[in-house]
């Protein structure tokens, strides 16, 4: 039987996309396993989360290194003590240097709360609702030297109402985060990715390489 994919989510808050990446493997629609959760944040409902399941975890306090790339190398060594395949970003509210680009190249996950290369960054959002968008919504990705522009795996989209507050539409955004992620990760445990300079090219089966045209949406 083959391994499962050993993965290390990275947190800095509440953790409702770590829930949704979690509940994806023990519902068996992720072949993986979460071996560590790691915090930036000793306070964070995320690292309570992971503990409820019974998941190992780790704060690695900031404060205690002199510089970005010392903390992403303590956050590293703890991701290769676990043998970590996959690092996935959930929440986690810190930029990655370099040096740790580096040591997991092309395996590093993120998702963001909008249609990238649109609103990257915080508060993408209030970005949206304030560029009048018809559309929004969220994006996992590779991630790279830059802030969200890493090559693109997966999209959700979803229709921006006139009367839509940032919380509204965050909470429509976020239902499609907990289901793409865990796609985006499965596509990944199956083999079925590969990035060619900025695109991520994924092996279609039969069933998905239905019709591709005639599809679209408008709003309103």
């Amino acid at each position: 039987m083959k391994e499962k994919l050993k993965l290390g989510v990275l947190v800095s808050g509440r953790g409702s996309n770590l829930q949704a990446i979690i509940d994806g493997t023990l519902q068996g629609k992720i072949d993986a396993v979460v071996k560590v959760v790691i915090s930036d944040t000793a306070t964070a409902y995320a690292l309570e989360r992971a503990r409820r399941h019974g998941l190992d975890t780790a704060f690695v306090d900031p404060k205690q290194y002199p510089s970005r790339q010392a903390f992403d190398m303590a956050v590293v060594q703890t991701l290769k003590k676990y043998d970590v395949d996959l690092v996935c970003l959930a929440g986690f509210m810190r930029l990655l240097t370099p040096a740790f680009v580096n040591e997991y190249r092309n395996r590093i996950l993120n998702i963001h709360p909008a249609l990238l290369p649109s609103f990257p960054g915080l508060h993408a959002q209030r970005k949206a609702l304030n560029h009048g968008v018809k559309f929004s919504g969220c994006t996992v990705h590779f991630v790279d030297e830059g802030t969200d522009t890493g090559p693109i795996i997966i999209q959700a989209v979803v229709p921006v109402f006139d009367d839509d507050t940032e919380d509204t539409l965050s909470e429509r955004i976020l239902r499609y985060e907990h289901q793409i992620y865990p796609k985006a990760i499965q596509l990944f445990a199956e083999g079925r990715l590969e990035v060619r300079g900025r695109k991520v090219f994924c092996q279609r089966s039969e069933k998905e390489n239905g019709e591709k045209e005639g599809w679209g949406l408008m709003n309103p």
